[in-house]
């Protein structure tokens, strides 16, 4: 029963790793579909050449070397001629396969680019859902180590094993013209050979799979690791660190031994059949040529020898080129699942534009950048088009969500924001302050309710527009390699220099920058390394200062600042806001005395909801964390 259901497996395996082997040659066809002709039209030349080499002998022992040696002749004039039309022929034949060779690394990659090209593409229309559930380092691996399991498959093991083929099927015809008893033991070899290859490839295969699995594991680790450095010091890490290193690296080793321990046996396997069968040729086509038996030659078996070492070659050869395949259908199957993910759906059809306003206050959109921007609703029943002021309305009316279907973790989330008011969010870490914030922007659907932004329901909106109209500044910041000028730009990529520079004026950000080596000008790397946490957050402020949105959601803005600067940039941050609506969380309640409304959040729920003055003359769970008197 066991052996059924492995034989199942196994075949299963094979032809999945066939279809995956066939969607890489499909994807190579559609971009050189004709360069791959010509790389076959050069297979084809240097396969009738080598063919043409290895009858040659039979023509120089018959008709050269024993004429000779009967009539003790010395006129090589004839062997002169035919060695210069052979090496002639030889000649093409070098030309031919240093050009499908040549061709072939052009062709792999130009296919390994389009491929790189396409996975970014795809990822970068991924949901956020993906990346949270996808350990970065694993996805890192599918663009180095898969991808280059696919370039050795298509610049070798393909032309390798087309080769392979046309030059055993032209053998073959020949040998079956020249002597088919002959014949009979190559083919007898070859099918051996061929068994020999299928089964081990099949006992290799399912470890491949295996070892790209466990490759990105280890790329996962290391980047883990790198990114948490200062941790693993902080606790003396060091040790267990390596140790569960230690763990993953070996799981990656033992499978990357199990996979190449069955393939590196298959080469010299199948090269010691090749022997046997080259013995048993030379062995039976001796006792036919001394007897005289089927037309048997000193020049047939001589030449018959060399013809079933091209015959028998070429399955060794293409024996080798199996692991590559197996190996990068292991890769392709990774490349292939992230390309085959499901992308952000988007059915949204509003429209963020550029506006113009008439004496009367109608709008129309512009053809050029305005200071206005509305928002262009097409009433598809109605057949007409009407215009909204972009003002930052929000509001959300009965929402419950929840990251997988059987575990809500908000419910019945209700709140209105006005433009230009300010809405805090306080409670406890897990409470839900930052899912709200991530379902106003479609991070996420909800579940159940409704979210309009400006009175039009977010789902309606296009996602784009939606979130080019919302100004974001995170708790973890990243800045980009690149000079600070481009890292503040980021959030408006039209900016003038001097826009960037007020927002980071308004931001408090101007003076920092302006100690820095080069200014403006200062390249940044390593997700701005050599600066401050503060100086980071500050540019990330700036960022979101320049895209100058009509709403703004603040998410720990101002965790990673100290009191110090703190008081410096909440100006700029009190500036920011200004007419803008704004959602912010913060664990500072400080922060947030002067919000419009304080939302008090726990365990998914909104449980109170007033100003600052409200909630502490209601002495319930907002003066309790914000006095932190938690005997009331």
């Amino acid at each position: 029963m066991n052996d059924k259901m492995n034989e199942k497996k196994s075949g299963s395996r094979g032809n999945t790793a066939i279809k995956l082997i066939s969607r890489v040659i499909r994807y190579m066809l559609h971009y050189y579909k004709y360069l791959f002709l010509l790389v076959i039209v050069c297979i084809l030349i240097n396969a009738v050449t080598t063919v043409i080499g290895a009858t040659f002998p039979q023509t120089l022992v018959d008709d050269y070397i024993i004429p000779m040696l009967a009539s003790g002749s010395r006129d090589f004039s004839g062997l002169a001629a035919d060695l210069v039309r052979l090496a002639c022929i030889m000649g093409i034949g070098v030309i031919a396969a240093f050009a499908y060779n040549r061709i072939m690394v052009n062709v792999s990659q130009g296919t390994m680019l389009h491929l790189r090209d396409d996975l970014f593409r795809r990822m970068e229309a991924l949901p956020i859902k993906y990346f949270d559930t996808h350990v970065h380092g694993d996805i890192m691996s599918v663009y180095t180590n898969d991808v280059d399991t696919l370039r050795q498959l298509l610049s070798q093991s393909i032309p390798q094993i087309i080769n392979s083929v046309i030059t055993m099927a032209a053998t073959l015809v020949t040998m079956i013209v020249l002597n088919p008893a002959l014949t009979v033991i190559s083919i007898l070899t070859a099918v051996v050979m061929l068994l020999v290859t299928s089964n081990f490839s099949k006992l290799s295969g399912r470890y491949y799979i295996r070892q790209q699995i466990d490759l990105g594991a280890v790329d996962g680790f290391i980047e883990e690791m790198l990114d948490g450095q200062k941790v693993v010091k902080v606790f003396c890490h060091e040790e267990a660190a390596m140790k569960d290193f230690h763990e993953v690296n070996e799981r990656l080793r033992n499978s990357t031994n199990k996979a190449n321990r069955y393939a590196n046996l298959l080469m010299p396997i199948n090269a010691n059949i090749g022997w046997i069968s080259y013995a048993l040729v030379a062995i039976v086509g001796a006792i036919l040529g001394i007897n005289g038996l089927a037309g048997v030659t000193i020049g047939t078996v001589v030449t018959f020898v060399g013809l079933n070492k091209s015959f028998t070659n070429p399955i060794t050869q293409v024996s080798q080129q199996i692991n590559f395949v197996v190996n990068a259908a292991a890769g392709a199957q990774r490349v292939f699942d992230l390309m085959d993910q499901e992308p952000e759906v988007d059915d949204g059809y509003v429209e963020l534009v550029n506006a113009k306003e008439d004496e009367n206050g109608n709008l129309t959109e512009s053809p050029v950048r305005t200071d206005l921007w509305a928002w262009k609703h097409p009433h598809k029943a109605e057949g007409t088009v009407t215009y909204r002021k972009l003002e930052g309305g929000v509001v959300l009316d009965d929402v419950d969500f929840g990251y997988t279907d059987d575990k809500i973790v908000l419910h019945n989330i209700s709140l209105y924001a006005e433009p230009g008011q300010k809405i805090a969010f306080v409670g406890a870490t897990g409470a839900g302050k930052t899912t709200i914030t991530n379902l106003i922007n479609r991070f996420y659907d909800i579940a159940d309710g409704k979210i309009r932004y400006d009175g039009i329901n977010i789902n309606k909106i296009k996602k784009p527009d939606l979130r080019r109209s919302l100004g974001m500044v995170l708790q973890d910041t990243h800045l980009f390699t690149g000079t600070v000028m481009d890292n503040i730009r980021y959030g408006k990529l039209d900016a003038a220099d001097e826009e960037c520079i007020e927002a980071a004026k308004l931001a408090n950000a101007d003076g920092f920058i302006r100690r820095l080596p080069d200014g403006y000008n200062t390249m940044l790397t390593g997700d701005g390394a050599n600066l401050s946490q503060g100086q980071r957050q500050l540019l990330a402020i700036a960022r979101a200062a320049v895209a100058d949105p009509p709403a703004l959601i603040l998410d720990e803005a101002t965790s990673s600042i100290d009191t110090r600067t703190e008081k410096l940039v909440q100006a700029g941050m009190d500036a920011l806001m200004k007419g803008r609506t704004t959602f912010v969380i913060a664990h500072r309640l400080s922060t947030v005395k002067n919000s419009d409304c304080i939302m008090v959040m726990e365990q998914g729920r909104i449980i109170e909801r007033g100003t600052h003055d409200d909630l502490i003359a209601a002495r319930g769970k907002y003066y309790q964390l914000y006095t932190g008197n938690f005997a009331d």
